[in-house]
């Protein structure tokens, strides 16, 4: 089954797990070390990641290491870039705005 890839980063444990895979390839028992939760609840977010392709894994001996997918994340960010073009068009009306109320 494919997921979304907005509804896996809607999570904030799910954030936080991309967060820290973005600094380093990491065991699911490493990555459970951060939370206040079980090992099988990290691996069901990383289930959820892997499936939205966001995080890859990769077997190093008899430990199974994730890392982030830049190539996925790279996608998030070309799709929010639209936004960031009105939210600044906007900052700048209202900066305009706020100039000519000031004078």
């Amino acid at each position: 089954m494919r997921r979304d890839i907005f509804q896996a980063i809607a999570d904030p444990t799910r954030r936080a797990i991309i967060t820290f895979l973005a600094l380093q390839a990491m065991t699911p028992n490493a990555i459970a070390d951060n939370f206040h939760t079980t090992r099988q609840s990290v691996s069901k977010h990383l289930r959820i990641l892997t499936e939205c392709q966001l995080v890859k894994q990769e077997q190093k001996g008899r430990e199974i290491y994730y890392s982030l997918e830049i190539e996925k994340m790279k996608e998030i960010d070309k799709w929010l870039e639209q936004f960031k073009k009105i939210w600044e068009s906007r900052f700048n009306q209202l900066d305009d705005l706020l100039k000519t109320l000031k004078k």
